[in-house]
């Protein structure tokens, strides 16, 4: 990607404020940041400068990339605003901040994460149920992080509590190569 160049699409990207304890988290969020600097994509995220987050907006950062990062006021100290974005927005509330990352992405993806991870994932899955948006989204299933999660929203359709058409709203895939192209064929 050439520096400042304005980006050909903006991934929305949901992801831990830690590394987590395999090496294969850190790994797949920096190829998924390589594969969008080759396609000229930018990101949105939670503006952090610490764990996955941190480490994929460094990535986009070095490599000359546009990286937008959206921080409730309450959040500021706590999770360490990244001082070297493209552009920053400190916004009122978590709430503000969802709707702020799902208005600027043209699709969304959650890396491995924790219980914010989690609530904004299903956010944005339900609102997609509810025809609130028609974005795509996905979940990277890096060393398998998610498949308890897939395997639990199979469930929730065999037994008739949630349509097999809501379901596959997500897709997932293990390898950021097989991912992006689906949430983003403009790119590719």
């Amino acid at each position: 990607m050439r520096e400042n160049a304005t980006p050909t699409a903006w991934l929305t990207v949901y992801c831990a404020s830690r590394l987590g304890k395999h090496e294969a988290y850190a790994e797949a969020t920096r190829r998924l940041a390589t594969l969008m600097l080759e396609r000229n994509i930018g990101l949105v995220y939670g503006g952090s400068r610490i764990g996955l987050m941190g480490l994929i907006a460094d990535t986009l950062i070095e490599g000359g990339g546009s990286v937008h990062g959206i921080m409730p006021t309450h959040l500021l100290n706590a999770e360490v605003n990244h001082p070297g974005l493209t552009t920053f927005e400190e916004v009122a509330d978590m709430t503000e901040r969802k709707r702020r990352m799902l208005a600027l992405g043209d699709a969304c993806l959650a890396l491995p994460g924790g219980l914010g991870t989690l609530e904004e994932l299903f956010e944005v899955w339900s609102w997609r149920q509810l025809d609130l948006h028609r974005k795509p989204i996905g979940l990277l299933n890096t060393a398998g992080y998610y498949d308890g999660l897939i395997g639990f929203m199979q469930h929730t359709v065999d037994v008739g509590l949630t349509r097999s058409e809501a379901a596959a709203h997500c897709l997932n895939a293990v390898e950021p190569e097989q991912l992006l192209p689906q949430l983003l064929p403009q790119c590719f």
